[in-house]
């Protein structure tokens, strides 16, 4: 298994033009690709991201189908990313994965005024299909602070 510290690199990252996450950094999320409507994140299996069952956490799965979905929903060609809140994330385990590489793609499949909807999957490093998800988000649109 990988080196278990619970600092990530200082290479990972899923800075999205400024807005790093720092929760998806502590689980060593690493952002590949990330175009309009589309996004693949990659993370390197460790101890820490395993269950009693020696077997990747299926809230580490979730987070990588949430992030790549939402992550292809915010993208835009100016410098400063859209910001989204997840509304709904329908997940499917479909296989078992650990310890090696791991790859979330998102896609954004519809979209409204307010709302976007995508389809996400992980992957192992052998590309069978460890988990998908359909999701529903919503643009946020920026405010003041609570005071």
């Amino acid at each position: 298994m990988a080196n278990d510290d619970v600092s990530p690199p200082a290479h990972v990252s899923t800075d999205l033009r400024g807005r790093s996450s720092p929760f998806h950094d502590l689980l060593g999320f690493r952002m590949t690709e990330w175009r309009a409507g589309h996004c693949v994140i990659e993370c390197e299996i460790g101890d820490r991201h395993m269950n009693r069952n020696n077997a990747v956490h299926g809230g580490v799965l979730m987070a990588l189908l949430d992030e790549a979905a939402a992550a292809a929903g915010v993208w835009s060609a100016g410098n400063v990313a859209r910001r989204s809140v997840t509304v709904d994330l329908t997940t499917s385990f479909v296989g078992r994965a650990g310890a090696g590489r791991l790859t979330a793609t998102g896609t954004m499949i519809g979209h409204g005024r307010q709302i976007f909807f995508c389809r996400s999957e992980v992957r192992d490093a052998a590309g069978a299909l460890v988990a998908a998800a359909s999701s529903t988000h919503r643009w946020r649109t920026e405010r003041a602070p609570p005071v």
